[in-house]
């Protein structure tokens, strides 16, 4: 199951599993796709496809939905 978090710009921002336990997003648009972390800072993990323009605009949405994202990963991988 990839429940998505929030859909924005052309964006879909998902949780596709736990392979780390470090709090993650994925990302897809039709162009590619991103993994960003949030911890300790927001950081790109993996970009496929994607320009920089469009890596630009994932990060400032993780950082605008950063609390969102934060709540849906502890209520989809609970403790």
């Amino acid at each position: 199951m990839s429940p998505t978090v929030f859909r924005e710009g052309g964006f879909r921002f998902f949780f596709f599993s736990r392979e780390e336990p470090r709090i993650h997003v994925h990302v897809t648009h039709t162009d590619g796709e991103a993994k960003l972390w949030l911890e300790p800072d927001i950081e790109i993990a993996m970009t496929c496809g994607l320009n920089s323009k469009q890596v630009a605009e994932a990060m400032s949405l993780v950082q605008q939905h950063k609390k969102e994202i934060v709540d849906a990963w502890h209520k989809h991988f609970p403790s």
